[in-house]
């Protein structure tokens, strides 16, 4: 069961990438420059999802250390490695088509990206809209608590409209069962990533989790994901859906 909250100095799990664990390629991208919609890398004449990891684009990160006074980062750390909130992050070579793509994995650096503009996992461009909210679609998981989706603390981000049916029609795990979600609200609230303690020779991995940005324990943890809670739901059934490809 999904804990619904992340609060400080609690960390919960968090929902897996739509399709990240299938092995189902299944998008166009769209080009939004061009305002066309224009082939993404492909593998075996099948169009790969945006967020999806390629076997080249390997994790550069090298050694995690302890930091003077408590924490982790790198040897050669510079600005980059963090963001506004002082959390370090994977450093990912980005090369998307570059090898062959590796659907149980999400591209951190992508990932990040498409959480902080908004943008659909599946091809690049902006999510849909409307005065509803953002159009999520999530692994039907509504038996988990009263109100599900909201308050749910996640790592997926949001979805189009014509990537909403492609996904419904194509991905197995959406298939027994998905649950279209519209959001008002997903403020940025923290990250997932691995956890470190202090060691004897340097830093030892605890493990893999949520982590708001006002836990205590963010300084040990390397990120890789962005996460958002999702306020504000409400589930659309499929059919209310327009303008996607059924």
């Amino acid at each position: 069961m999904l804990t619904p909250l992340l609060t400080p100095a609690v960390s919960v799990p968090v929902q897996r990438a739509v399709c990240a664990d299938d092995d189902t390629p299944m998008s166009l991208h769209v080009d939004s420059a061009a305002g066309q919609r224009a082939e993404i890398p492909r593998s075996g004449g099948l169009a790969v999802p945006y967020v999806t990891a390629w076997s080249a684009e390997q994790n550069v990160s090298g050694e995690v250390i302890l930091r003077p006074g408590g924490g982790v980062g790198y040897l050669d750390e510079s600005i980059v490695d963090r963001d506004a909130y002082g959390v370090l992050w994977v450093r990912s070579a980005s090369c998307p088509g570059a090898g062959k793509p590796v659907f149980g994995e999400v591209h951190s650096l992508r990932q990040r990206r498409a959480m902080r503009r908004l943008l659909c996992q599946v091809c690049g461009d902006a999510a849909d809209r409307t005065p509803d909210g953002i159009l999520w679609l999530l692994p039907d998981f509504r038996e988990d608590w009263p109100g599900w989706p909201d308050a749910m603390a996640n790592v997926e981000p949001p979805i189009c409209l014509r990537c909403a049916g492609v996904s419904m029609r194509l991905c197995p795990r959406l298939r027994r069962g998905a649950a279209v979600v519209r959001v008002l609200e997903c403020p940025v609230v923290g990250v997932r990533g691995k956890l470190y303690a202090p060691g004897q020779e340097g830093p030892i991995l605890v493990g893999t989790d949520a982590f708001a940005f006002d836990d205590l324990r963010i300084r040990w943890v390397q990120a890789f994901s962005l996460v958002r809670q999702l306020r504000g739901c409400t589930l659309v059934m499929p059919g209310e859906l327009t303008g996607h490809d059924s």
